[in-house]
């Protein structure tokens, strides 16, 4: 397959990945087990610090706003070194849902926006965030995130869980 070649398929393979990662770290939070390497492990396969810059704006920042490197993002996720995370992946997360999904592919990169619901182990506050992922294929011809962003549009304060 040719590098320059992204699929919507693969794209669709991608954001599952993504969601099914960040849900894998919290139920290795929840048992009790070294989260860390998951999360670590989620970062390189999902982000391209690696081989390129990253431009990644989490969700729930507001001091530090942007991680753009593979330490900061780790934070963002597993609560690190920077004072305002709370590690997101680590909530833990029950569901997250892909909704209103929106796919362009041209030039080399996969441009996806969409809708996210969290939908979290304990307690019932469910969310709704829109993202935005820039991806790009690695020089292992793997999709990754070049560009990440992401902010909430809706809470749900004890919403029915499913």
């Amino acid at each position: 397959m040719n590098k320059e070649i992204i699929n919507e398929n693969e794209v669709i393979d991608f954001l599952h990945s993504w969601k099914d990662g960040i849900i894998a770290i919290g139920q290795v939070f929840l048992d009790h087990k070294d989260y860390k390497i998951p999360a670590q492990d989620f970062i390189t396969e999902h982000y391209l610090f690696d081989e390129d810059e990253v431009l990644f704006k989490p969700t729930f920042t507001k001091d530090v706003v942007f991680r753009n490197n593979f330490d900061d993002a780790l934070s963002y996720f597993i609560k690190g070194h920077i004072h305002e995370d709370g590690g997101f992946a680590i909530r833990p997360w029950k569901n997250i849902e892909l909704l209103d999904i929106n796919i362009t592919i041209e030039n080399g990169y996969g441009f996806v926006m969409g809708v996210l619901h969290f939908i979290p182990w304990v307690g019932s506050n469910t969310f709704e965030i829109a993202l935005t992922f820039v991806l790009k294929k690695d020089s292992k011809n793997k999709l990754k995130i070049k560009v990440h962003h992401s902010s909430p549009i809706k809470h749900y304060v004890n919403a029915p869980k499913n």
